[in-house]
C-alpha cells in the first residue's frame, strides 16, 4: 500500500512538473507563433469547408509569417474584420500594394492598391464579404496567414500587378 502511494506521489510530482513547463510553452507558441482555428462558411469554397454548411474546417494559422512580413498573392490570411473588430475573417491575397485589381462588384471596374494595403477576396464569389465590398484592406490588419495544406488552391488570382 505505501508502495503504491510513492508511485502516485512521484506520477503527480513529474505532473505538475510537466504541466508548469508545458504550458508557457504552449501559450508563447500560440501567441507568437502559430495557433488553431475553425473555419466556418461558404466564402472560401471550394478551398475550405468543401463540404458546406453542414461542414467546417480546422485550419494551423501561421503568424510567424505576419510578423515577418511575408504575405504573398495567393496566401489566405486571418484579419481582423472592417465590420466588427472583435471578429476576423479569413479570405485569400489577390493583390499587394501597388497592384491593379480588376474588381469584381466594387463600385471601380479597376482599383490600384495603395500603399499599406492589400486586396483580399473569398473563393466563392458573391458569397463573401472582402474588399470587393470595404476596398483595400490594411495590411496591418493580417493577423495570421493560413499554412499551407494539400488542398489550398492558388486559384482566383485576379491582380494585374506593375512591373511583374
Amino acid at each position: 500500500m505505501a508502495h503504491s502511494q510513492g508511485w502516485v506521489k512521484r506520477y503527480l510530482k513529474a505532473f505538475c512538473k510537466g504541466f508548469f513547463v508545458a504550458v508557457p510553452v504552449a501559450v508563447t507558441f500560440l501567441d507568437r507563433v502559430a495557433c488553431v482555428a475553425r473555419v466556418e462558411g461558404a466564402s472560401m469554397q471550394p478551398s475550405l469547408n468543401p463540404g458546406g454548411s453542414q461542414s467546417s474546417d480546422v485550419v494551423l494559422l501561421n503568424h510567424w509569417k505576419v510578423r515577418n512580413f511575408e504575405v504573398q498573392r495567393g496566401d489566405i490570411v486571418s484579419l481582423v474584420s472592417p465590420k466588427n473588430p472583435e471578429q476576423k475573417i479569413i479570405k485569400r491575397v489577390i493583390a499587394l500594394e501597388g497592384d491593379i485589381v480588376k474588381t469584381i462588384g466594387h463600385k471601380n471596374r479597376y482599383v490600384k492598391v495603395p500603399r499599406g494595403h492589400i486586396w483580399v477576396e473569398g473563393d466563392h464569389h458573391g458569397h463573401s464579404f472582402d474588399s470587393n465590398s470595404f476596398g483595400p484592406a490594411r495590411s496591418t490588419t493580417v493577423t495570421h496567414v493560413l499554412q499551407k495544406s494539400n488542398h489550398t488552391e492558388v486559384g482566383c488570382l485576379q491582380a494585374l500587378t506593375q512591373g511583374s
